[in-house]
């Protein structure tokens, strides 16, 4: 019998050190072997109180309590939001319920830190599903303080993962729905380690990468095999930019000529922009990324102020007119405030996505939020210098989320663009610009892709 007793003590005592040791070391594996059991149990043991002392229970009806009154029953209790669905996930719990009458959304979204506190969950995020449905969804580990993306992610003809949120989904950059974005941060924040994980995700997909770099291509011009074009200098950046606006009027001729609007076309095949055109006369979308756009606005005597006049004009053109033509704007900088010239504000007025990383002042964050989610300002200037990578990001509807971004060293990226190097076209227009390349062995030398005409 003590025999047993001690091998039984000896086991517990090795699986609650190797349980200690998995959430030191590895607090997924920790999550999926012993935290979400514990965390399923503790909702369910502490359910009805933490509704009742976050203030989230509703008073019984007035039926309830005639009744109680008539059978001469004790006084019914405050009734708890219905759990319609309790659902474990690789980094927490999606926890769905029905709200009871009177109750709001906005209710669950002001208590989520209560709510994180009680369930000894890291996060709560709540979000209205549908009338009455709300979804609160938990992580039960800092799925940002080491970042891992699932092996499986959505990916699609314009969509690309990026980063993590902190409510343990994948952040995903889809072109199709936000078609421009602007990218601010600090020196050191992280921003180029956002910008390269978006080049490798795009670098596997049918897209033409254009590049303007202003400090000499020293982040762009080790990815080039994957660049259609690329632009180390603003003198060159004003050409190219000319070239585009150029090569968005050819695109708009074809879907011209292709809009078919006879009386016998059915209404789902007519177009108005490259994606409803058949794929024989699809032009290439095209990703335009703007690294320092600061530097294209800066200027010192009056030649160079009519060239940044003429760059800021050619932006705003694309930014405006070209996603029908399927040219998207990726522009990322330190700053991107008024101090820069006229122009400027027009051109952000267009850039619907906004991604913030750690900043110096909050000016800079009022920069990309204050117009559209003044919450995320204060998220933003709150972002430690300890995580390079974490950023908030938003759009103009005024949801945003914090995110981080894995690491992705140089040399990896350069692999990923070398390997997708076929799938560089070209683009007649942008043939001027195209990088100019080391030659490679025979052996690893891809074939070059080329984009259909638009003749």
């Amino acid at each position: 019998m003590t025999v047993n007793a001690t091998a039984l003590t000896v086991t517990l005592a090795l699986v609650a050190a190797g349980a200690l040791l998995l959430r030191w070391q590895r607090p997924a594996w920790y999550w999926m072997t012993f935290g979400v059991t514990f965390a399923v149990v503790r909702l369910l043991v502490r359910y009805s109180s933490v509704m009742d002392a976050c203030g989230l229970t509703v008073p019984p009806s007035r039926l309830r309590l005639a009744v109680a009154r008539i059978t001469n029953q004790p006084v019914p209790q405050s009734r708890a939001p219905r759990i319609l669905r309790l659902r474990p996930t690789r980094t927490g719990l999606v926890l769905r319920v029905k709200l009871r009458p009177g109750q709001d959304a906005f209710d669950f979204s002001a208590a989520s830190d209560r709510l994180r506190h009680s369930f000894v969950m890291q996060n709560v995020t709540a979000r209205e599903i549908r009338s009455g449905v709300v979804e609160l969804r938990m992580t039960g580990y800092d799925v940002l303080k080491r970042v891992q993306m699932p092996a499986a992610s959505d990916v699609g003809p314009m969509r690309v993962p990026v980063a993590m949120r902190e409510d343990g989904e994948v952040f995903c950059r889809d072109y199709r729905q936000t078609p421009h974005a602007l990218n601010v941060g600090a020196t050191q924040s992280g921003k180029s380690v956002y910008q390269r994980n978006l080049v490798a995700g795009l670098a596997a997909l049918d897209v033409a990468l254009v590049g303007i770099d202003c400090k000499q291509g020293v982040e762009l011009a080790p990815l080039a095999r994957r660049f259609t074009a690329l632009a180390d200098n603003p003198d060159t950046a004003a050409e190219l930019l000319d070239a585009l606006v150029e090569h968005m009027g050819d695109v708009y001729q074809v879907i011209r000529r292709e809009q078919r609007l006879s009386a016998d076309v059915p209404d789902a095949e007519i177009t108005a922009d490259i994606w409803d055109l058949p794929d024989h006369l699809r032009p290439t979308p095209i990703v335009l990324l703007v690294d320092e756009v600061a530097e294209l606005a800066l200027y010192a005597t009056k030649d160079e102020e009519k060239r940044r006049d003429r760059i800021i004009t050619a932006l705003v053109r694309l930014a405006q007119l070209g996603r029908a033509a399927g040219i998207y704007l990726e522009v990322c900088g330190q700053r991107f405030g008024s101090e820069l010239g006229k122009g400027i504000t027009m051109l952000r007025a267009q850039l619907t996505g906004r991604t913030a990383h750690r900043v110096n002042d909050e000016t800079s964050a009022n920069m990309a939020f204050g117009d559209i989610a003044p919450d995320a300002v204060l998220a933003t200037i709150q972002i430690p210098t300890d995580r390079p990578g974490t950023a908030v990001a938003g759009d103009s509807s005024g949801g945003w989320c914090r995110i981080r971004t894995p690491h992705l060293t140089l040399r990896r990226a350069v692999n990923t663009c070398n390997a997708h190097a076929h799938r560089t076209p070209a683009i007649p227009a942008l043939d001027p610009f195209r990088p100019v390349l080391p030659s490679l062995d025979k052996a690893s030398a891809p074939a070059s892709e080329t984009a259909p005409a638009l003749a």
